[in-house]
């Protein structure tokens, strides 16, 4: 019985980490959990990059993105023309948090991009980021009409991320197309 055992062990274990790699294979890199989806989103209170403060609090009643991103960011560059592309719709508010960036790079980078961004506060020590669990740049936060994280993409998006996550939340809450 023993021998047997021995025999079958493993097989048993070289199954059981082969299901564990194809599962990992099937999962989506951008669809990372985060602790913030269906909580409420951190508070956030910073200096903007034209002098202002921004407060979260002022978004309150709407739905908004906050959309984290870098001049250092190649992966920034990608996803930016969509997100002109989103802006010039006036649809909802786009918030740019610059996360570990230097204020003088952040500014060149939009002068350089365009500025799609309703408001630009600058997180440069990163604690901001922090709250929101951010992973890396680009990563963008769909924040309903209550303040609560809705959804949240890691990476560049892609043409479809609005139809597909925030249009849904700008009907719930009553928006015209």
């Amino acid at each position: 019985m023993k021998r047997k055992l021995f025999l079958i062990l493993p097989v048993l274990v070289l199954v059981a980490l082969a299901a564990l790699l194809a599962r990992g294979l099937q999962s989506d890199p951008r669809k990372l959990e985060s602790v913030r989806v269906g909580k409420p989103a951190p508070h956030i209170s910073l200096q903007t990059l034209d002098g202002k403060t921004f407060d979260s609090e002022s978004l309150k009643g709407q739905v908004w993105l906050l959309n984290v991103f870098a001049s250092w960011c190649s992966a920034c560059v990608i996803e930016h023309p969509n997100l002109v592309q989103l802006s010039a719709q006036k649809r909802l508010p786009l918030v740019g948090l610059a996360y570990k960036d230097k204020t003088e790079d952040t500014a060149g980078w939009l002068n350089q991009h365009g500025n799609p961004y309703d408001h630009v506060p600058l997180d440069t020590s990163g604690r901001t980021g922090i709250e929101y669990g951010v992973y890396g740049v680009p990563e963008t936060f769909v924040i309903d009409a209550e303040g609560i994280v809705r959804e949240r993409h890691a990476g560049p998006l892609d043409a479809t991320f609005f139809a597909q996550q925030v249009e849904p939340l700008l009907l719930a809450a009553g928006a015209k197309k």
